[in-house]
Parts: C-alpha cells; sequence; structure tokens
C-alpha cells in the first residue's frame, strides 16, 4: 500500500482534508461533526494507502474532537502552533489561499517537517479548560450587559440590571467550581501554588495558564510557550527596508494572549525583576504598549521557569544573587 500523509484545515462548521500520496493530492470537504468524522475514516479505507501520520492546526474546541478521534483510531496525529504553518507557508513561497490550498500546505508541512505527535489532554485538564472558556464566556456576557446599561432606556434598566445581577452570580459560582476543581487535583494544587508566588499573576491567570499551558513539557522553551500565545514579537519593514515597529505577532491563542494583560500591568508594579526590567526599555526610549508585550513575554518565561523547575518564584536568584 502507498504511503500517505493527511493534512486538514478545520473550522467551527467544516474542514477540508488533503490526502498527499508521493506527489499527488486527493481532497474532500466534510462537516465538521462527530457523523462526519466516520465519513473521513471510509474515505481514507478507498484509497487503499497506508496513513503516516495526520495534521492539523491547534484551534482549540474546533480541532480537539478530530484529533482524538483520530487518535483512538489508532492513526498518528500532530496538532501544531497555526504560527508553524505559517512560516513553513512563507518558506514555500505561497501566496494563494483557501480552505483546500491549507490542508494541501498542511499535508506538505506534515510529511516534510514530521512533527512531534500530539497526546490526549487528561481529564482534569479537560475539565479545567471548560470551565474557564465558560468564565470567559460569562465575563463576556456581563460586559455586554454593562455597557448596555450605560446607553438603555429608563424602562428597560431595571431588566439589564437584573440580567447583571444573574450573570454575576454565575460568575462567582464558575469560579467557585475552578477553585474547588484545582484544589482536588494534587498536581494542578502545586502547580497553582507555584504559579501564585510570581508577583502579577493572580487566580484569574493561573487558572487560564493550568488550563492550557500548565503542561509544560509539551513546549521545548519559553519562547515556544510565547509563540503558542502570540507574544512573540514580529518586526514589521517595509518594501523600502525601513524598520517599523515592532508589534505582538498575535498568531496564537487571542483568549490566553487577553489573559496576561493585566498580570503585565501588576506585575509592572509590583514585581521587582519587572521594574528592573522595564525602567531599562523606557531608558531606551521603547514605546509603552512595547514595554507591555515585552512584560507580557517576560512572565512567560517566568511562568515556563517556576513549572519546569517546580520550585517558586524568587527574585533573588533571577538577579544572581
Amino acid at each position: 500500500m502507498k504511503e500517505a500523509y493527511l493534512g486538514i484545515d478545520i473550522s467551527k462548521s467544516t474542514f477540508d482534508a488533503a490526502l498527499l500520496v508521493k506527489d499527488k493530492f486527493k481532497t474532500r470537504k466534510f462537516d465538521n461533526n462527530k457523523q462526519s468524522f466516520n465519513k473521513l475514516m471510509s474515505w481514507l479505507n478507498q484509497k487503499e494507502v497506508t496513513l503516516s501520520k495526520a495534521c492539523m492546526e491547534a484551534t482549540g474546541v474546533y480541532s480537539q474532537p478530530l484529533a482524538e478521534f483520530l487518535y483512538n483510531q489508532k492513526i498518528p496525529v500532530s496538532v501544531v502552533n497555526p504560527a508553524r504553518i505559517k512560516g513553513f507557508s512563507q518558506s514555500e513561497l505561497t501566496r494563494s489561499k483557501n480552505d483546500i490550498l491549507d490542508a494541501k500546505l498542511i499535508a506538505k508541512f506534515c510529511k516534510l517537517i514530521n512533527p512531534e505527535l500530539w497526546q490526549p489532554t487528561p481529564k482534569p485538564i479537560k475539565t479545567l479548560q471548560h470551565w474557564v472558556r465558560r468564565l470567559d464566556d460569562l465575563i463576556a456576557m456581563h460586559r455586554q450587559e454593562k455597557n448596555r446599561l450605560e446607553v438603555a432606556d429608563n424602562d428597560l434598566k431595571t431588566h439589564i440590571q437584573e440580567s447583571i445581577e444573574h450573570l454575576q452570580n454565575k460568575i462567582k459560582k464558575v469560579n467557585t467550581i475552578i477553585k474547588d476543581h484545582i484544589n482536588q487535583h494534587p498536581d494542578l494544587k502545586r502547580k497553582s501554588e507555584l504559579l501564585q508566588s510570581i508577583p502579577g499573576v493572580g487566580k484569574a491567570t493561573t487558572a487560564q495558564v493550568l488550563a492550557f499551558i500548565g503542561e509544560v513539557n509539551k513546549f521545548k522553551s519559553a519562547k515556544e510557550v510565547a509563540a503558542f500565545i502570540g507574544l512573540n514579537p514580529k518586526q514589521r519593514q517595509s518594501a523600502t527596508s525601513v524598520n517599523g515597529r515592532t508589534r505582538l505577532s498575535k498568531t496564537g491563542d487571542s483568549a490566553l494572549r487577553k489573559a496576561f494583560y493585566m498580570p503585565a500591568v501588576v506585575a509592572i508594579r509590583y514585581n521587582p525583576i519587572i521594574k528592573e526590567f522595564c525602567m531599562r526599555l523606557e531608558k531606551a526610549g521603547k514605546h509603552k504598549m512595547l514595554i507591555v508585550g515585552a512584560v507580557m513575554r517576560k512572565l512567560v518565561h517566568m511562568i515556563y521557569g517556576v513549572l519546569k523547575t517546580e520550585t517558586v518564584f524568587n527574585a533573588n536568584i533571577l538577579k544572581g544573587t
């Protein structure tokens, strides 16, 4: 049987599959649901190939069910940071872009790069992810209702206020669920204590980190974690090679990236390492938002450090004293 590689470009409602056999592609679009997962297997079986590996981008709730399905079917599967696919696309000088072409590109990436294999998320982490996402949704709804209250007619204000109070109670309840869940699992509880030893990292950020990057052994370095979140710097240049302002790449998880903003602001005031770091950047004339982005990355390095070494934050050690 012929060796093949499967590239999958996945979205909320559909996914495109590109099967690379030698130098030729066979493609098909599927609905993104469990019934279509079985249709995918039937389609693959009809091709009479040996599937070496499947590969897709990490798109959170959209990619995880299919990745789990393929894993349970004993198919080697890789789930990679979208930034890696984007970098590969640039190296291939790819200019056109659509879902089928993206699936083909991912299949080619899978064959040439041979990315590391994906492992299912442990159940305690998966449960935590669900509750953290639910909390994010409730907070967003609460913010929307508060915005509506500011411009609402008087006859609507009472109704909106009741909705706000209801959401506040829900948020409080979910925060308690998250806290209890972390405390009920020794590994999560220990990591929570390590994370909160870092000045600026509170309970909300801790929950986000534990849910989505707490298994730091999946990452080779703190830089890789920063890229996963989308906090790695991206230099802007014009066609005449005049340097523009450096910005965040923003290629990773947007919700996780937002979770680092307020801790960075707090760390600038209370974290001794961060304060000294900011002073150097200010003296160098760096823009305020660039400094905040750099602080967010610095926090990622601290988080990676305490989790990797399993030791509490110690400013004196980091200063080398």
